[in-house]
């Protein structure tokens, strides 16, 4: 049977939802906060409203009875406008609610997830390390038993939504123990903002998600009880790699959001802007320049869309979501690129969205695996060792 990656109804509602909101709340207020790198408060308030960061998550807990899908939709149409509210809503799911929903106990979902789906609360996924990168599996941040506690020592890097005012806490992975051949044993646990000796660093200086927030965290001496463990002990590595997967279909999505923001930026551009006394748009050198964006856009959509509707199926869908990330931010990169180009100097202003776009971009080839992670990852589902 063909593939039919068309919407339901229900879920091209949502798409109208988001897209009419992205460009009438979004589009306004986001230029001057990016700027200013700022976090867009007022924005997450609106979406926690709109349900956005509940999509995915059962009723009971307080989501909308959605699916992976649904996140990813409204992940493309927030980042055709803007890619640092896509990230904040991106890591907010996927990276901080989604390890609780899948792997924690009830009471822990009970406790969080409600204020997480409502957008009153943001989790942070506490992954990488400054001397892991790609390695996330060489977690140097440890945590001992003392008696009914975990004694947390260790720092994390680059990670999302882990300092604003809104911060709840931050599932980290840390070294628990080690197996009999002398490998660590990795675990997660639930470290809330505020704990003594946790330290959340001042926001990272960055090229692009300006109004995202990212920073290093530190770990002294931080004691949570040791009923604040996710999933089972010395398991944590393995869950983590469930949420990568998942979440790079997520900015699979976003990526492609960006790659179709980049079109629709520059045909409206090529439209008005006049050369020589016509639009550049007349010329066909910039036709086929859109018309390459826009092939790329469409088959991106392609990719995610059937990574997410596997992952919905409940069907395998590692290889399919390290396809769709690879290709997808590839081509954000390559139609940034070509939306500043046809831009002109225009495209190297600020307060053009082409040049925030590129800003952007480059670290969709870098974050939730790199490029090069993907490949690797791809080779071995085709059987290949190493």
């Amino acid at each position: 049977m063909a593939l039919d990656h068309r919407l339901t109804p229900e879920h091209e509602e949502l798409r109208r939802t988001v897209e009419a909101f992205a460009h009438d709340v979004v589009a306004p207020k986001i230029g001057d906060l990016y700027e200013r790198h700022e976090f867009p408060y007022e924005i997450v308030r609106e979406m926690g409203r709109m349900g956005l960061f509940g999509l995915p998550f059962p009723e009971e807990y307080g989501g909308m009875g959605g699916d992976y899908l649904a996140l990813g939709i409204a992940l493309e149409e927030l980042a055709r406008v803007d890619s640092s509210v896509a990230i904040t809503l991106e890591a907010g799911v996927s990276l901080g609610a989604m390890p609780l929903y899948l792997f924690g106990t009830e009471e822990q979902k009970r406790q969080w997830l409600p204020k997480m789906c409502s957008g009153e609360v943001l989790g942070a996924f506490g992954l990488t390390e400054p001397d892991g990168g790609s390695d996330a599996g060489g977690t140097r941040t440890t945590a001992v038993k003392d008696g009914g506690e975990w004694v947390i020592n260790g720092s994390k890097c680059f990670i999302t939504n882990s300092g604003t005012d809104i911060t709840g806490l931050v599932t980290v992975t840390a070294v628990t123990g080690r197996k009999a051949d002398g490998r660590p044993e990795i675990s997660s646990i639930i470290v809330p903002s505020g704990t003594p000796g946790f330290t959340v660093a001042a926001p990272y200086s960055k090229v692009g998600w300006n109004s995202s927030d990212t920073r290093e965290l530190a770990f002294d001496n931080v004691r949570v009880p040791l009923a604040n463990l996710v999933g089972q002990e010395g398991r944590g590595y393995a869950q983590f790699l469930r949420i990568l997967d998942e979440g790079r279909i997520a900015i699979s999505a976003l990526a492609t959001g960006l790659a179709q923001g980049c079109v629709d930026e520059s045909v409206k551009y090529a439209k008005e802007r006049k050369a020589f006394g016509r639009p550049i748009g007349d010329n066909q050198a910039i036709q086929f320049k859109l018309a390459d964006m826009e092939m790329r856009a469409h088959m991106a959509r392609i990719g995610w869309r059937d990574a997410a509707s596997r992952l919905v199926a409940g069907e395998p869908f590692k290889k399919e979501a390290a396809i769709a990330k690879l290709y997808s931010s590839t081509v954000a990169v390559d139609n940034a690129r070509d939306a500043t180009q046809i831009h002109g100097g225009y495209g190297f202003m600020n307060e053009y969205p082409v040049a925030r776009m590129w800003r952007d971009s480059k670290i969709l080839e870098i974050g939730e695996g790199t490029s090069e992670v993907q490949r690797m990852l791809i080779a071995r589902e085709l059987g290949f060792a190493g």
